[in-house]
């Protein structure tokens, strides 16, 4: 595949103001992205766009605008929304195209640009560098006539319209009184429809979070920073808390009594629930290469498969269609739910969990331990140039260390997508083993 010169593994992401997140780029995104779907009929082309709560959305938003309507595509603007909503209202709402303006669980002063096609699912490799060679054309390529500009509207329903959508995904005859919950909006895209959806479910909310004011996205709250919500279970008696990132489509649960539960045992919950309905697609889940061996176990053990994709949600979401599962997500608590959703979708996931808590009558505690996770071990290590993963000397270290393992266990070494980083990580029934087999194979990477 070519180099990607704008593109990353998920959209367009960097520092506000710097480039590639700058106005300039934005609004060539807008013109390449509005003439790649500008389709040669004459019916009007529909462009939608919601965004996060970064202060740097004022600068991005109205640069796409220009872009977009230059080349006449018409566009909807959503104001703030999750980035799960923008997939579903693509959808929905008929457009050619939809885009997110949001950097997911980064800090303020980054802001990114991911786009959905007309199906709702973000684009192909191939689409994205067929807009990249597009964006490197002249400004006064392909421009529409002054009768043909696009128009712009702002589409003021757009939260109530998600709200209603995610409470649908909800089992019907179930309601969610006599809950406490703690919602954690990360001061970033769901902070309205977040808490408006459970409190409509019937819960007795609290919110955190849910204040953002251009620059606290993400800061010491959502769910990078999950102690905020945890202690707030505490402090209320909650009966769970839900934290999640700046633009909801990953989630971070904690029991009552203020415990941790990730991705991967909210993915054995879901799935052991849909197993049990006959409602899992598929015969298991699709996770990355990632998640714990205790997952694989755990559902190896109920005669389901784990199937492993590279890391990153959109190799989940292929491997998912391509094998027709419904179930599949990241440790991370990326949790991508087909029946429902195009891409990750935090605040659907969670509602699956408390369904489980509901008809099963048990605390939250007592679901989200459903496997002991097996010890593992990660180090990242810095390499200045070069293919280290190439070199014999590594290889060889990592087969020694497969062979120790002796099929107790998993190594995983691979090159990080967006810094000079090798990642080595190793798990294992013997903690001491594991450390054992990381340290060797990190010395192999060094020495090269």
């Amino acid at each position: 595949m070519s180099k990607r010169a704008y593109f990353g593994t998920d959209g367009i992401r960097g520092q506000a103001n710097k480039h590639p997140m700058t106005a300039e780029v934005a609004l060539r995104v807008g013109l390449a992205a509005g003439k790649l779907f500008r389709s040669q009929d004459e019916r009007r082309h529909l462009v939608v766009i919601g965004k996060d709560t970064r202060l740097s959305g004022y600068m991005i938003e109205p640069a796409l605008v220009a872009g977009l309507t230059s080349v006449g595509m018409d566009v909807r603007l959503f104001g703030p929304l999750p980035t799960p909503a923008v997939a579903m209202m693509t959808r929905s709402m008929r457009a050619d195209l939809g885009i997110m303006i949001s950097a997911s669980h980064n800090n303020f002063a980054d802001n990114g640009i991911k786009l959905f096609g007309p199906d709702g699912y973000k684009l192909s490799d191939e689409q994205e560098l067929k807009i990249e060679a597009l964006m490197d054309e002249g400004l006064q390529e392909g421009l529409a006539a002054p009768r043909d500009l696009g128009r712009v509207k702002r589409i003021d329903d757009a939260q109530a319209r998600y709200v209603e959508i995610v409470k649908a995904t909800f089992p019907r005859h179930l309601n969610l009184s006599g809950l406490r919950i703690v919602i954690d909006c990360a001061n970033g895209a769901a902070y309205k429809v977040a808490p408006t959806a459970l409190y409509e479910l019937g819960a007795e909310v609290i919110a955190l979070g849910d204040n953002p004011d251009g620059t606290n996205i993400n800061e010491e709250c959502g769910s990078t920073h999950p102690e905020a919500m945890a202690k707030m279970v505490r402090e209320y008696r909650a009966d769970i808390g839900i934290a999640l990132d700046g633009d909801a489509d990953r989630l971070v649960i904690c029991d009552e009594k203020g415990v941790v539960v990730d991705g991967d045992q909210i993915m054995a919950i879901i799935a052991g629930a849909f197993a049990k309905s006959g409602g899992l697609k598929g015969g298991g889940v699709v996770a990355t290469v990632m998640s714990n061996l205790g997952l694989e176990r755990q559902l190896n053990g109920l005669g389901l498969s784990l199937e492993r994709t590279a890391v990153g949600d959109r190799y989940v979401m292929q491997r998912m269609r391509e094998g027709g599962f419904n179930v599949g997500g990241e440790q991370s608590g990326h949790l991508i739910l087909s029946d429902f959703s195009t891409t990750g979708d935090g605040l659907i996931a969670a509602l699956q969990v408390l369904a489980v808590m509901i008809q099963t009558d048990k605390p939250m505690s007592a679901l989200g331990r459903q496997f002991e996770p097996v010890p593992q071990l990660l180090e990242n290590v810095r390499f200045a140039g070069g293919k280290p993963l190439e070199a014999k000397t590594v290889k060889e270290a990592i087969a020694d260390g497969e062979s120790q393992l002796n099929g107790a266990g998993r190594i995983v070494v691979r090159a990080s997508g967006t810094e000079p980083l090798i990642r080595i990580m190793a798990e294992g029934d013997d903690p001491a083993l594991v450390k054992k087999v990381v340290k060797s194979i990190v010395s192999a990477v060094k020495a090269v």
